[in-house]
């Protein structure tokens, strides 16, 4: 007769060992994406040529937004953000739209023309996509506040309704 060899039991330092590697992983998402994170210090290169840092915008409440033109969700989130910009460039709003490295500036130049754009847009080496966290996914918005602290990160499209009432409050409004 064979015998079949008894299941192996399992340690419970084992299981406190997993706990202990998820929690770790918890605290570094919440200091890599926690609403307390620090704007990086970035340049963008604005389709005019002209630089402006994230240095330059301190003191301001501003929207950062990596897109693209071949990316459906941020052409259709497009009119929604010139929206937001024109009800709050009143009050200090600054908004940097910055195109993706792979994104041919000849289509960003006329896309920012045709619809008339009327914030800052940028074209990105890449670096400043590395700078914010390797940004990869379009679009995605931070918006950062007065003291260079980045208030909200979206992933896709903003909800809109929450994206004002953020605004607002940055905004003191």
């Amino acid at each position: 007769m064979s015998q079949t060899p008894a299941p192996a039991r399992r340690s419970p330092l084992r299981y406190v060992v997993l706990a202990l590697a998820a929690a770790a992983i918890a605290v570094a998402g919440y200091l890599t994406f926690g609403t307390s994170q620090r704007v990086p210090d970035a340049t963008f290169t604005l389709l005019s040529g002209q630089k402006v840092s994230t240095a330059d915008l301190k003191g301001k409440v501003y929207l950062v937004n990596f897109w693209a033109t071949s990316c459906a969700t941020c052409v259709k989130e497009m009119p929604q953000m010139v929206e937001t910009y024109n009800r709050f460039k009143g009050r200090g709003l600054e908004f940097v739209a910055v195109a993706m490295n792979y994104d041919a500036p000849m289509y960003v130049a006329n896309y920012a023309q045709t619809r008339q754009l009327p914030f800052k847009v940028a074209m990105d080496d890449g670096s400043a996509a590395k700078q914010f966290g390797n940004v990869q996914l379009t679009p995605t918005t931070f918006v950062v506040d007065k003291n260079g602290t980045i208030l909200k990160r979206y992933v896709g499209e903003p909800q809109f309704a929450e994206l004002d009432k953020l605004l607002q409050n940055a905004l003191g409004a």
